[in-house]
């Protein structure tokens, strides 16, 4: 099968450019155990860009099919692959992509690194294109799984970036998050309000200020990140 065949080709020119000391390095930066093959992104970059000038002509479930099956593999540098050629194919997306973007997230997302880059590009489309899954979406910060609670903050920085509208579900994500135990949940619930702060500096504020007690400092310093001094003074103060 052709999307087999371009399968092998993609593994055999990562292969060669694998970078022994980049990888250990990459290993080591992770917390829990990922698979890399260690080639350095702008490396990624480019050999994204010579792929997708073979398959940009390909039907869209080819491509799906495609990205799937380079995120079967586990390595962080064929999910990454697979996010950058679904964001090129972003505007084909349907209500039922949405669906099959929840099962990636449930069966292939297993690092920080795999679900920001899937959450605040093709995901984080879908959803700003389809807000009736805001639902399920919140559903995510109960769940079990810590990626998918990550998941729920993560996802809702596209949306808000383009329309007021989400504003309040990132108050609501963040509420329910607010005292969870987990430091890469808290990053990303934190991250979220950050990204907020820029558009929506005052309402972040308010909301921080009247939880600051409640929320752990890792995500309180990661809300606040860009907001004025004088702002973080009050943040900060006891």
């Amino acid at each position: 099968m052709f999307t087999q065949k371009i399968i092998l080709q993609i593994r055999k020119d990562l292969k060669k450019n694998v970078d022994v000391k980049y990888r250990e390095g990459s290993i080591n930066f992770f917390k829990e155990p990922i698979e890399c093959w260690g080639v350095r992104n702008p490396i990624v970059k480019k050999l994204e860009q010579k792929y997708w000038q073979e398959i940009k002509n390909w039907h869209k479930k080819d491509i799906f099919w495609l990205c799937e099956e380079l995120l079967k593999s586990n390595y962080n540098e064929e999910a990454g692959m697979a996010f950058e050629f679904l964001w090129r194919i972003r505007q084909t997306f349907v209500k039922n992509d949405f669906k099959i973007f929840v099962l990636w997230l449930k069966r292939y997302i297993n690092n920080w690194a795999k679900c920001d880059d899937f959450c605040t590009h093709a995901f984080g489309y879908v959803l700003y294109n389809y807000p009736e899954f805001l639902v399920q979406v919140k559903k995510w910060t109960k769940s079990k799984n810590r990626w998918e609670r990550r998941a729920s903050a993560v996802i809702m920085i596209y949306p808000t970036r383009k329309d007021k509208k989400f504003l309040v579900h990132n108050f609501a994500i963040a509420g329910t998050l607010l005292t969870d135990s987990d430091d890469l949940v808290q990053k990303g619930y934190g991250w979220m309000l950050k990204v907020a702060s820029d558009n929506y500096l005052e309402p972040v504020f308010e909301f921080v200020m009247k939880r600051k007690a409640k929320m752990s400092r890792t995500a309180l310093r990661y809300a606040i990140e860009k907001m004025p001094d004088k702002l973080k003074n009050k943040v900060m103060a006891r």
